[in-house]
């Protein structure tokens, strides 16, 4: 098996270094855990020596409930180290430690130890940057580590992590099916495998057949199980000013989340059990904290380079996700927004469910294009997306010129809103076009 092709967000020294140990990509992916163990007990176990870990799998809103928790610790004035995946821009973007991006001559030298201790054995680069995020929140002191699942839970690189302080599980629905399964209940197998013995693990909303797999899991496990709706509750007040949120613990009056949309207040919910399930005692001022969360891509408001196309009073709005699941919570956020027109430009990696994402998109829509943006890592043909539209979709065939057809096209018309939406390798595109940096 040859190595895949690293995507062109993969530069710098970092990058370069990065590039070598793809080369020693395995013959055999045997699905086990034993290369990145081995790797790590030549590393001394870093993972063994963490501040407590919370960690996330699921298949959408991983990100946006660990920047939520991420948000609440520091509001406590905790430091909090995390991990996450994949990046946008910059893989430094990856790792958060003790609240500051880690720098790249720091995540650089950590990469250049691993590969003199790794010694040319196989590996995978998603393994080496999860051992590089274990080595740096070891040897850096912080309150909280926040440890986000790559693909699936069971067999990720991440968890060889033995017991965290408690486990979360974000909505669960179809993506990535030709290594987790192709039923919601085989994928919700695979996610529920970061389950640990005694381990407190939380959930929001399921599916009828993916919460009975959770179900069962944790029991086998003796891992209490937080569910939303049974063990935990939340809700928006009456004035829709704020969220009243409800467990065994007590009752908290929060604001509404810094992340648009109305499925981030599961997300905030979720945010907000794992913590308290975790046993580890938070001021009252840290619930304050979700107002200022932020995450990158996720129902994003653009006002840079790209937004600045628009004609005055029109707003550009970025979302990275890209499966059938994402593609229900756009259509949602789409309804609460009647005033306007809104009008989508959408580019999508090869392998991801095209049809299922658009499905619930198309009758909401004033115009779609079709976008494949040069240096898109593996992005799907305009013409496939259009195809999949049943011809509803229109040829872009590129960001710049899909936001100038829509100036061109709406001059003197009333302000909409314009979603660029369908992959997260679009949305680093978009970030470096518009002129975003990560702080």
């Amino acid at each position: 098996m040859s190595a895949p092709t690293l995507g062109p967000e993969f530069v710098g020294r970092a990058g370069l270094i990065l590039e070598r140990l793809n080369r020693l990509y395995p013959a055999l992916i045997d699905l086990s855990l034993a290369r990145l163990e081995t790797l790590l007990a030549r590393l001394g176990h870093p993972e063994r020596h963490l501040p407590p870990v919370v960690h996330v799998a699921g298949t959408n809103g991983k990100g946006s409930t660990c920047a939520l928790m991420r948000a609440v610790a520091e509001a406590a004035g905790w430091r909090v180290h995390v991990l996450t995946s994949p990046h946008l821009v910059h893989v430094t973007e990856r790792f958060r430690i003790a609240g500051a991006l880690v720098t790249e001559d720091e995540l650089s030298a950590v990469l250049e130890e691993i590969e003199r201790v790794n010694a040319g054995a196989p590996i995978t680069v998603f393994e080496v940057l999860t051992a590089a995020g274990f080595v740096l929140c070891a040897r850096h002191p912080a309150d909280l580590t926040i440890v986000e699942v790559g693909l699936g839970g069971r067999h990720d690189a991440t968890n060889v992590l033995q017991r965290p302080a408690a486990c979360a599980i974000t909505a669960i629905s179809m993506d990535h099916e030709a290594f987790l399964g192709n039923t919601p209940a085989a994928i919700a197998g695979e996610k529920a495998g970061i389950m640990k013995p005694h381990v407190p693990v939380t959930t929001g909303h399921q599916p009828v057949e993916v919460m009975e797999v959770l179900e069962r899991t944790a029991r086998e496990n003796t891992a209490p199980l937080w569910r939303r709706g049974h063990e935990w509750f939340i809700t928006p007040t009456p004035d829709g000013a704020g969220l009243t949120y409800r467990d065994a613990h007590g009752t908290l009056d929060l604001p509404l989340p810094g992340l648009d949309g109305a499925h981030q207040i599961d997300n905030a919910g979720l945010a907000i059990a794992t913590l308290r399930a975790t046993g580890l005692p938070l001021p009252p001022r840290a619930w304050s904290g979700i107002a200022r969360a932020c995450w990158p891509a996720r129902m994003q408001r653009l006002t840079g380079h790209l937004a600045a196309l628009l004609p005055p009073g029109w707003e550009l709005w970025l979302d990275g996700g890209h499966n059938p699941g994402a593609g229900d919570v756009l259509a949602r956020v789409m309804d609460g927004w009647p005033d306007r027109p809104i009008h989508l430009v959408i580019g999508m990696k090869q392998t991801k469910d095209v049809t299922g994402f658009l499905a619930p998109l198309l009758p909401r829509a004033a115009s779609v294009q079709a976008v494949a943006e040069e240096g898109q890592h593996l992005a799907l043909p305009v013409a496939d997306i259009i195809a999949a539209s049943s011809g509803r979709a229109t040829a872009g065939p590129t960001l710049h010129a899909a936001l100038t057809h829509l100036a061109a096209c709406n001059p003197a018309s009333p302000p909409a809103r314009v979603i660029i939406c369908g992959s997260l390798y679009l949305a680093g595109v978009v970030l470096r076009q518009d002129g975003w940096q990560a702080s």
